[in-house]
């Protein structure tokens, strides 16, 4: 199983960012994922998450500003973050559930950081 975690960076304050995470492979599929970031000296926190039916679920923290969405044809997960605080500086990582034949398991990307500035 391949997981790509991308497009973090460095972005000021205001700013926005889109990560991405994608599942290679036709095999396994991604059925439900999570967005977690850690700052440093922070614990890991979740920041939201989107069901296989397309439900989601946001931090309070990120209400309003963060969008996470899917696209199944392409076997991704977006997270939309709009009006970037410095507060949102972590490295952000994605846990998605993936099936496959008659398996499903829940993996971790490696993480993509991102970095506000004032």
């Amino acid at each position: 199983v391949q997981l790509q975690a991308c497009g973090g960076g460095l972005v000021q304050a205001g700013g926005f960012l889109r990560l991405s995470c994608s599942a290679s492979g036709n095999i396994y599929k991604i059925n439900a994922l999570d967005w977690y970031r850690q700052a440093p000296g922070k614990r890991r926190e979740l920041v939201a998450g989107i069901s296989r039916s397309g439900s989601t679920n946001y931090a309070d923290s990120v209400k309003g500003r963060f969008t996470i969405s899917r696209d199944n044809a392409k076997n991704t997960v977006y997270l939309q973050m709009n009006s970037l605080m410095p507060e949102d500086t972590a490295v952000y990582y994605c846990n998605p559930q993936l099936v496959g034949g008659n398996t499903a398991k829940w993996y971790w990307g490696q993480g993509t950081k991102v970095t506000v500035s004032s």
